[in-house]
């Protein structure tokens, strides 16, 4: 028998498997039963056909636990009626469960975003079913986790029952991202189009005018031949803007969006440089639009790995230069950052934010970097702070802090003293604010 007869009798036989597998998604989900725990894929991932057909069975299922991080779209099993229903656990707070998890009809779990696949594959949470949105099998037999691998693939292995929305729009993405027909327990066939979250817009010139310079002080910490964390939002956006003349750089990033196609395609975003996984991007997820899954499908550029690897912060510290790129909504005179609470209220999560900040810390000529503007509300609020919101949580702490950066400039504060931690932190605030951030610093004898 010829190796072509091999082949073609082998994708005959997973054909008929994955065929055997298809249902619709009524009797797909019709397996999930009251105090299941139910893994769903993150992102702009979230499959929205098995969701919307789990809801529908909600007279008939009680206390269905469901764990996500961040996704794109309504939740229905948060919609009013549904609760006693459905509790989600939420690793990271979207704006779409904040009023749920604030309101008490939905939990937070805190956690470094490194750890928790690690959740389900130590069995401290032991999820009973998985609900993937994949790519259409390969010759093989696999599947593609495309837009979405970090959070999902360790969760899906870890299930009893896996359940795949089969979407022939999902980009086929690779690295440690893929799943084999035979590891799938029901299917469902779907062309809908894959959420998109397009780049954040600055809504005010003036507003534009402090993330520019926010982004041109980071850009000037960044040297030829950095590997770079870079999130979603106005102050990445603007980070990238302020890159055209530097070279070499690498990607090595929980996340990345649209931004980093046209630095690419200009030969700056080469990853030559890079100590480990030289020559490729490495993140766990992506979020942006279309033009973002058309430029990761069957790229071998990009490599897509579980989050647990990705946000390791040994495995972060082994990039050359490693900078890393988060922002906080506010950070008090002795450095301590707060970017997940405002004051009592829950509004984000832990994200990757100390797994980079800790590795890039330990990277040869890494460089941690905490950025944001130093004022909201037109000037009436400082993010700089004597002190942090009562009920604020600390997600950075002090002693991880090395950079904070303004549109006034920068902080450098590792190693250095409360009384120069001061000094440097009142000088990149808003000036409204500094004499009152200097006299509470001598009022407590910080200086």
């Amino acid at each position: 028998m010829t190796i072509e007869n091999t082949r073609a009798d082998n994708f005959t036989s997973i054909l008929n498997n994955y065929k055997a597998k298809i249902v619709n998604a009524d009797e797909a989900v019709r397996c999930i039963k009251s105090h299941n725990k139910i893994i769903i894929h993150s992102n702009c991932a979230f499959p929205s056909a098995l969701v919307e057909a789990m809801v529908r069975r909600k007279d008939e299922l009680e206390q269905v636990e469901i764990y996500h991080a961040l996704t794109v779209g309504e939740l229905p099993y948060l919609r009013p009626g549904m609760e006693g229903h459905f509790l989600h656990n939420a690793a990271f707070i979207g704006s779409n469960a904040r009023e749920a998890v604030q309101d008490g009809r939905a939990d937070f779990i805190p956690i470094f975003l490194s750890e928790l696949p690690l959740l389900y594959k130590n069995g401290r949470i032991k999820i009973d079913v998985a609900l993937i949105h994949v790519s259409p099998p390969d010759e093989h037999g696999f599947c593609s986790y495309g837009v979405e691998v970090g959070l999902t693939k360790t969760g899906a292995e870890s299930a009893s029952i896996i359940i795949a929305q089969v979407n022939k729009n999902m980009p086929r993405t690779l690295g440690d991202s893929f799943i084999h027909v035979s590891k799938i327990n029901y299917m469902i066939e779907s062309d809908e189009p894959i959420k998109e979250l397009p780049r954040l817009e600055v809504i005010t010139p003036d507003m534009a005018d402090v993330y520019s310079k926010i982004g041109g002080n980071i850009a000037g910490l960044i040297e030829d031949g950095s590997t770079l964390q870079l999130g979603i939002g106005a102050i990445p956006d603007a980070v990238l803007g302020y890159l055209y003349e530097k070279k070499a750089l690498g990607i090595h990033t929980e996340m990345f969006t649209d931004g980093v196609i046209d630095l690419v395609d200009r030969g700056i975003i080469t990853n030559e440089m890079k100590t480990i996984h030289p020559g490729k991007i490495i993140a766990g997820f992506v979020l942006g639009t279309r033009k973002l899954y058309d430029f990761i499908h069957n790229n071998p550029l990009i490599e897509f790995h579980r989050q647990e690897y990705v946000n390791d912060p040994y495995i972060i510290s082994k990039n050359y230069k490693m900078v890393a790129i988060n922002s906080a909504i506010e950070v008090d005179l002795t450095g301590q950052v707060c970017s997940d609470s405002i004051g009592t209220k829950l509004f984000s999560g832990f994200g990757g934010q100390v797994d980079f900040i800790r590795g890039a810390a330990r990277s040869e000529g890494g460089k941690p970097i905490i950025a944001l503007p130093s004022s909201a509300k037109n000037n009436t609020i400082s993010k700089i702070v004597p002190f942090l919101k009562q009920g604020a949580g600390v997600v950075t702490s002090r002693g991880d802090v090395h950079y904070v950066v303004t549109e006034y400039g920068v902080a450098q504060l590792f190693g250095k003293c409360v009384r120069e931690r001061v000094k440097e932190l009142v000088n990149i605030a808003h000036p409204d604010f500094r004499e009152d951030l200097m006299k509470y610093a001598v009022d407590n004898k910080y200086v």
